[in-house]
């Protein structure tokens, strides 16, 4: 989910079964860039007791994808932007994919795969093209393996694209069109995906308008209408996410595609690691979004209920800060399972907390901190530069959930997070011996300092491991 740039008009996880209608359009995205990962079937358990009946994942992982068997959760599966050249390039390999990945898991009560995704974002600027002319033949092989299969009116490879794709000349909606440098196979894959009934997936991030412009109304984020409206040749706008959803409707007329069905692939909010990002913020963007939604308004220019996927499920610990600190913080839960605030999926007014994942267990409860006896910090920065190459530091940036801290509670806190990424090794508090093990738990208001829960171990890498069998496959074909 690298984004490097974001376009000027911006811009789930349904839960509770309070508004059946609602649950059937709302999904979550479940990724695993973390240290220490739950174990998959705690995770489904998780998702069932909250009501989720739909999930997209970044990849084919086996373990994964085989914990939703039999859970009535509606499943999108992933291809790497990595594996991207291997599928284009070979439909062979392609067919193999399906077979081990989407037709192996479709017996009687198995997995309700619904879509698979090419790529996530493969056409970001920030690649400058690496992905673009592997994309839409992958697309192309993938379906055909598909159909051929058996299973193609069912299951529909798409795109999950980054909303930078498309552009607006005139900075409102009736002025998008996709991006010049890609138009030509953009329109490409939409008629691709209009002749196979398959959707257009879309990624909108109405929070990283405010990251990338603070002259950015914030209050055109949300959705209370309080800041000023966009008028378009009639057409009123109070907030981002329905500007920009609607700039691609626009582009998708323009392409010939003005009925391609729109699903809204990643939507949601941080709550750490920038100024905007925290769990105020968070939960009034959901309340607004989830209300929204419960009322079936759709947008200006696409009347009716609106599918999305929430990201994300988890704070994921090992992402990639290259777009901002706050990349690490999209979770709606917490490392562990915990719920960060309460949350109303029904859009109904119902404010309670979701339903933490059950039988977590966590290493012994203690905290490895500065020990507050030393006077000479003059080896803290060194050790504290160390501690954070190595663990994640983020809340300690500017407007993070611990930049209030002292520095010796910082250095706290970046020992401490070192030490439980360390699965706390007794080596892994030392620094020097700058730090000390406690027994007392020291968060800090808003700060947390956690204990590390025992994980689900290394995943089963099977997209990486089949991707080496492949190359491996088509190497020894060519020695022959």
């Amino acid at each position: 989910m690298l984004r490097a740039e974001v376009v000027l008009i911006w811009v789930s996880c349904s839960v509770l079964l309070l508004s059946g209608h609602l649950t059937q359009g709302i999904g979550v995205n479940w990724g695993n860039i973390m240290s220490q990962p739950l174990h998959p079937t705690t995770v489904v358990r998780m998702l069932k007791d909250n009501g989720i009946k739909k999930v997209k994942l970044f990849d084919s992982d086996y373990r994964t994808v085989s914990s939703l068997a039999g859970s009535g959760i509606q499943v999108m599966v992933a291809i790497p932007n990595d594996q991207l050249q291997l599928f284009s390039n070979d439909y062979d390999s392609a067919k193999y994919w399906v077979e081990e990945n989407i037709t192996s898991h479709l017996y009687k009560g198995g997995v309700d795969i619904k879509y698979v995704a090419i790529g996530n974002e493969p056409f970001l600027k920030s690649y400058h093209g690496v992905f673009t002319r592997h994309t839409f033949p992958t697309l192309k092989n993938i379906q055909r393996a598909l159909d051929e299969a058996g299973v193609g009116n069912k299951i529909k490879a798409t795109i999950p694209l980054n909303a930078d794709v498309y552009d607006s000349s005139t900075g409102k909606p009736s002025g998008g069109s996709f991006r010049k440098d890609i138009r030509e196979v953009m329109t490409k894959i939409v008629k691709h995906l209009n002749k196979n009934k398959a959707p257009f997936v879309v990624n909108i991030y109405p929070f990283l308008s405010l990251y990338a412009n603070d002259n950015f109304p914030m209050e055109f984020a949300f959705f209370e209408g309080g800041s000023k409206p966009i008028y378009d040749n009639g057409v009123k706008y109070t907030n981002v996410l329905d500007a920009n959803h609607d700039t691609l409707v626009w582009s998708l007329r323009k392409a010939g595609v003005p009925k391609l069905k729109i699903i809204i692939g990643e939507i949601g909010w941080p709550t750490d690691g920038d100024k905007n990002a925290n769990v105020r913020y968070a939960k009034r963007f959901y309340d607004g979004l989830f209300k929204r939604l419960a009322s079936d308004k759709g947008t200006p220019l696409r009347a009716g209920r609106m599918d999305i996927y929430l990201f994300s499920l988890f704070d994921e610990n090992q992402k990639s800060v290259l777009p901002g600190f706050f990349e690490r913080h999209w979770g709606i839960f917490r490392y562990d399972g915990k719920p960060k605030f309460r949350m109303d999926f029904s859009g109904e007014g119902h404010d309670k907390l979701l339903v933490a994942a059950k039988g977590v267990k966590y290493l012994p409860r203690q905290w490895c901190v500065f020990d507050r006896e030393i006077k000479n910090m003059s080896r803290v920065p060194a050790n504290m530069d160390f501690a954070c190459n190595y663990a994640d530091c983020t809340p300690l940036v500017n407007g993070g959930s611990c930049s209030g801290l002292d520095i010796k509670w910082k250095t706290s806190y970046a020992f401490n997070i070192y030490f439980q990424m360390q699965n706390q090794a007794m080596d892994a508090c030392d620094f020097q011996g700058l730090a000390i093990l406690t027994t007392k738990n020291v968060s800090r208001g808003s700060c947390l300092f956690p204990v590390q829960i025992v994980s689900a171990g290394e995943r089963l890498k099977f997209g990486s491991m089949l991707t080496l069998l492949l190359m491996m496959i088509m190497f020894t074909l060519l020695l022959l």
